[in-house]
């Protein structure tokens, strides 16, 4: 009976990953903190001393700006959990495995899409 091989990446491979994993979580935690900056400084921008016509079109203005901020910020919290469950995986050692075809997913798309759990053949057949 033939034994199925191990299909993952090398620990230096991960350890690479890792490290930019890392550094997309960072930046993607300082992004966030300014998404929810701005949303807060939206908060407290009076516009009492403008004029009635003006106050108006600038609340609806101020509206749209805290819907868009908001889904942002909602964005911006899914990469970050999505990042960290690809640490756990590379704890795990199953991190750049396609999770529909069981191959390792090309590494060029690994330093472009970090979370990716989807080979390109795999997000292909789903169209």
């Amino acid at each position: 009976m033939a034994e199925q091989l191990n299909v993952r990446y090398a620990d230096k491979d991960l350890a690479e990953f890792k490290s930019l994993i890392q550094e997309k979580i960072v930046k993607a935690q300082h992004d966030l903190d300014l998404i929810k900056s701005a949303y807060m400084n939206d908060l407290n921008n009076g516009t009492d001393d403008t004029s009635p016509t003006f106050k108006a079109f600038e609340e609806g203005s101020e509206t749209m700006s805290k819907e868009a901020n908001s889904q942002l910020a909602t964005r911006q919290e899914k990469f970050i959990r999505d990042l960290k469950n690809a640490l756990i995986r590379i704890e795990n050692k199953t991190y750049g495995v396609c999770r529909v075809t069981g191959k390792l997913i090309n590494k060029e798309r690994l330093k472009l899409v970090p979370h990716a759990t989807l080979s390109i053949e795999a997000k292909n057949m789903q169209q």
